[in-house]
């Protein structure tokens, strides 16, 4: 049998296709990065920033602790005052959808039943975000991004 000898471009070769299948993986994961999240939060940052701090501090001053959970096809968001008692905020808006793409993006049409908002949604297992923002009594804007893990 015949001894084959490693050439330089045998080589040249093997680093080649392992460059290849590098540069070819992170283009696709590239390119899936773009096309599956929006990244965009805030039209501009710096405008928003100059008004964080008095936004944050009015929130805080709600004293609200919100909660979610789902089963059997219902969502419920509980928010619950500094006096511990659940609270009808004057408006709530809330899109539940995952943390990585809009694709399964919902907006629930929430209501109040007397001690927690319900929704009926379904939803598949794994990590899921409802970003909510209620307005108090008082005109205040309460926003907030729940984690929901549904198992």
């Amino acid at each position: 049998m015949a001894e084959r000898k490693l050439t330089g471009k045998h080589v040249f070769l093997g680093f080649a296709a392992a460059f290849a299948v590098i540069i070819g993986v992170n283009l696709v994961l590239a390119y899936s990065a773009i096309k599956t999240f929006p990244g965009l939060e805030v039209k501009n940052g710096y405008i928003a920033s100059q008004t964080f701090n008095d936004r944050k501090a009015a929130q805080e001053s709600l004293g609200w602790e919100i909660s979610a959970h789902h089963h059997n096809g219902l969502l419920t968001l509980a928010i619950i005052g500094q006096d511990g008692k659940p609270v009808e905020a004057a408006d709530l808006k809330a899109t539940v959808g995952r943390a990585t793409h809009v694709k399964d993006d919902v907006t629930p049409n929430f209501r109040y039943n007397g001690s927690a908002y319900v929704a009926p949604v379904e939803l598949g297992d794994g990590n899921w975000n409802i970003r909510m923002i209620a307005l108090a009594d008082d005109g205040t804007e309460f926003r907030q991004r729940v984690v929901l893990i549904k198992d």
